[in-house]
Order: structure tokens, then sequence, then C-alpha cells
């Protein structure tokens, strides 16, 4: 095993070492998902997932290329219905409700998750705009209510002090990892429960992700955040509890810590440990 990923598991150990002493807060299950089974044409891509998603903590999703990871993430906000081939079997209940049930509408569904992309994807508009357009498509016409809105969320997404002074200029100016926390606060300003992202610092530097990384970490005190990450040290540092998937199959799924450090199956560990994937 690498000496990054060494240093990553050893700390991850350090932080829940210091988490035994405290007494374990039950956490509201926000997704529950039951023998979901789906598939895109013949392909059966995601075979009897199972797993819940709890609030307030971290949850990574990991495996190699092609193994259903965004597959599943984008079951979760019902993204994935917009391939016309797509089959579903089993349930996702998200707040005690099946999302997979058609009389569950798709946009209140969104208006309570949100979601980050691989690749920052702001909206050809100003900075200010970027952010107030949810709200405003949810009939907030007031400029008082949006200022406050607009601040608060470049606030919750650690970019306020770097962007106050710019909010009039186009959000495509600005760096990627600045684009990315934009892509968060714009995500934040419809006070989502779930914040679901896919490999959101995949083409950032390392100061950049850092800087994602830390902010996720304040995030999940209010929020469910679900990350599908290539990242082995990542999910190490970052997340509270990780899937590994494989083939379309969740092979292990617990406390990140158990995980990297002692996985119930030896794929698990062939896995981690780079000898695949």
């Amino acid at each position: 095993m690498s000496t990054v990923m060494t240093k990553a598991i050893n700390l991850k150990l350090v932080r829940n070492e210091n988490e035994r002493s405290e007494p374990e807060v039950q956490k509201e299950v926000v997704y529950d998902t039951k023998g979901l089974n789906l598939w895109y044409g013949e392909t059966h891509a995601l075979k009897n997932i199972n797993m819940d998603i709890k609030e307030k903590e971290v949850t990574a999703i990991i495996g190699p290329s092609g193994c259903g990871k965004s597959t599943y993430l984008k079951t979760l906000n019902r993204m994935v219905e917009l391939v016309p081939i797509v089959k579903t079997s089993g349930q996702i209940t998200y707040k005690g409700k099946n999302i997979l049930d058609k009389s569950f509408r798709v946009e209140d569904l969104r208006t309570q998750v949100g979601m980050v992309f691989q690749k920052a994807n702001p909206f050809p508009k100003s900075i200010y705009e970027n952010i107030a357009y949810g709200p405003k498509i949810h009939g907030i016409k007031n400029k008082k209510i949006l200022d406050e809105i607009v601040e608060n969320s470049l606030r919750g997404a650690f970019i306020w002090d770097e962007l106050k002074d710019r909010l009039n200029d186009n959000a495509y100016g600005l760096s990627g990892g600045q684009q990315q926390r934009l892509c968060i606060a714009r995500c934040l300003a419809v006070e989502p429960n779930v914040i679901l992202m896919d490999e959101p610092t995949s083409a950032l530097d390392p100061k950049s992700t850092l800087r994602i990384e830390e902010l996720v970490q304040e995030l999940k005190k209010d929020y469910a955040i679900v990350i599908v990450t290539h990242n082995m040290q990542q999910a190490a540092r970052i997340s509270d509890k990780t899937a590994f998937f494989l083939n379309g199959e969740i092979i292990e799924y617990d406390k990140t810590d158990h995980i990297f450090n002692n996985p119930a199956d030896e794929r698990t560990g062939d896995y981690i440990s780079g000898r695949f994937g």
C-alpha cells in the first residue's frame, strides 16, 4: 500500500479513535434502497442493490470504471430516466416514499436532492444570476431576499470572500476550482437535504481538491452527501461509510475505516490495494 494511502487511512483512524469516546448519535435514514435492479436495454447494470444513506454523513461509492457507481448515483435523483431504454425494479425510498413510483413528482425530488457533476457546469450568466436562478424558478422575486440567498450560498460554499466583489462577472471567468464551488453554492441556494457528487474533484488541481474536501466536511453537518470517487485516499479522508461496487453489485458496504483496514471481502482489499481497477 502506498505511503499516501497509509497516511490518509491513519488520519482517518485518528479521527475515528477520537470519536469513539463520544456516544453514537442515531441518524435518520434519508435513502433506503432495497432490491434495486436496473437495465440499459438488455444490459443488467445494477444488480440487487441494498443500502441506506443517512443524514449528516458522507457516503463514498468506489469501484472500477463501469461498475455502476454513477448509474446508482443518478437513480437517487432519477436522472437515469433521461436514458429512454432504462428499466428498473425494486425500490428506493426517500424519507419513506418510493421515488421510483411514477406518482412521485421528479421536480419535487430534484428540489430536495442537489447534484454536482464531474465537470463544473456554471450557467453562461453572472455569478449572481447563477446562484439566484434556482430561487427565482421557485418564485422568489424580492431583490433583498435574493441578495441574502446569494451571499449565504456563497458563504456556505467557502467562496464568498473570493467573489463578493465580482458578482456581476460572468461565471465562465472563474478558475475550475472556483466554478465547482460556485456550482455547489448554486445547489445550496434551493436548500436541498441531500447533495450528490459525481467525481467532483477529478478535474481539479490538488489545492482546489483540498478546498472541496474541506467544504464537504463542513456541509455534512447539515446535509447527507453521497460522493462517487476513483480516489481511494479521498474516500478514506472524507467519508463516514464506503460502498464498493463491482460489476453492478455492492460487494461491501460498511464504515470507511472497516472497509480500508479490515475488509470482509477479498475483492475489496484487492481493489483498495491497487491489485485491479
